[in-house]
């Protein structure tokens, strides 16, 4: 049915009995017909005047259709626009985790993801030393974030609060983030909400710690007291695992993880995880190889526990009480690590030979790097041991079987 007086108005019956109000007209010379609605929700007045209205469009020279189709788009992007806005930190931060990496690296380091979903954990696990639960880490109150809202402002309000707790482990959780901010900003479903440099504003970077390096380290004269304040401590593992981080100069977290599968008694070698290749391979010296040949085989781990993990975790209480009997303030347990390069110097093992064995990347070394052999590697280890041993006031019987450890002290 068609109305008499708006032009082009009329009332359409579908075959299944729903009426609907359309405009039916001529552009550029050809038939066009639009619906405007059900009469359940426009009067007969109101239908008019659309009609009128979309003629007028015509007469202007202009497509109702493409007007409808942009107005419709409008809306789409409208509702993409809010529910982008919608996302949080906590919806993307999973995928982080699943596909983020580090640069020209394939994946994380196991260590190091642990660490980035211990600061995004959200606490309340019942502790593992001590009474009460857990904390949430630093970075869960972010997960709650608009991932369009964090900005400078936002960011500076969340590390003041978490620098309260601690400034560093909050400075550590902000360098964290900011590695998701990046990862964010390079997906392009994710770069218009992201404010990359966010973490980099000039009011968070002044509030940041400083940073320092630490250069801790045991002086000649206290390896004696060092020594034999570790080697009376009552919890054997960790006695054997601090010495062998100063005769190795391992990292905490690589000789922690050492299993006996990668201690090689016949042929002298250790194979341990490596911080910037997966792996490295070094001499496994006399004394040290007795010393490891001392503990007992409870699981797969040389420096085994009975907790979670299997292995020694944290040491640091075991090694406070060394250094107090020794007499000995702040050396920390990456100070021994210092303290083997220091002590290898002093020893005359070349440069080259003791970042290599340390696992120190090749433009770290002072000789150039040359990467050597194990067995090319062996006495300069062996050479250091030596020395530190000596210094320690140590002797002991190099061709005495693994595991039959004959320790004297000299006087």
């Amino acid at each position: 049915m068609w109305d008499a007086t708006a032009p082009g108005l009329g009332l359409r019956a579908t075959p299944a009995g729903k009426p609907a109000y359309v405009f039916q007209g001529l552009y550029q010379g050809k038939d066009l017909r639009l619906t405007i609605g059900s009469p359940a929700a426009w009067s007969i007045p109101d239908a008019q005047a659309k009609a009128r209205e979309l003629q007028r469009l015509i007469d202007e020279g202009k497509d109702p259709r493409d007007l409808k189709r942009e107005a419709l788009a409008l809306s789409a992007a409208k509702q993409a626009a809010a529910t982008a806005q919608a996302v949080t930190v906590g919806d993307v931060w999973p995928l982080y985790l699943k596909h983020g990496k580090p640069k020209r690296r394939d994946a994380w380091k196991p260590g190091y993801r642990a660490d980035v979903e211990a600061m995004a954990a959200p606490g309340g696990v019942e502790k593992k030393r001590g009474e009460g639960v857990t904390r949430p880490g630093p970075l869960y109150p972010l997960l709650a974030l608009p991932l369009a809202g964090v900005n400078e402002d936002s960011l500076k309000v969340w590390f003041d609060s978490e620098a309260r707790t601690g400034k560093h482990q909050a400075a550590r959780a902000l360098m964290m983030f900011r590695g998701f901010l990046r990862w964010c900003s390079s997906r392009p479903e994710y770069r218009k909400l992201t404010d990359r440099d966010a973490g980099r504003a000039a009011a968070i970077l002044e509030s940041l710690p400083s940073n320092t390096r630490r250069t801790d380290a045991l002086e000649a004269a206290q390896v004696p007291g060092w020594w034999t304040g570790v080697e009376q401590l009552s919890n054997r593992t960790a006695s054997v695992y601090l010495r062998a981080m100063l005769l190795t100069g391992a990292r905490r977290e690589e000789l922690a993880a050492l299993t006996w599968a990668n201690v090689d008694f016949q042929w002298r070698k250790l194979t341990i995880a490596d911080k910037v290749d997966d792996t490295r391979t070094i001499p496994l010296t006399p004394y040290l190889a007795q010393l490891l040949a001392t503990l007992p085989r409870k699981n797969e781990f040389v420096f085994a526990s009975e907790g979670k993990a299997g292995r020694i975790a944290d040491t640091r209480a075991s090694h406070a009480r060394a250094l107090k009997s020794a007499s000995i303030e702040a050396l920390t347990i990456h100070g021994l690590r210092r303290s083997f390069s220091l002590l290898g110097e002093a020893a005359g093992a070349p440069a080259g030979a003791i970042a290599q064995v340390m696992g120190h990347k090749p433009s770290a070394t002072a000789e150039g790097y040359r990467p050597r052999s194990v067995d090319a590697l062996r006495p300069f280890l062996e050479q250091i041991e030596t020395h530190v041993l000596a210094l320690a006031g140590v002797e002991f019987d190099p061709k005495a079987e693994p595991g039959k450890l004959s320790v004297v002290q000299a006087a």
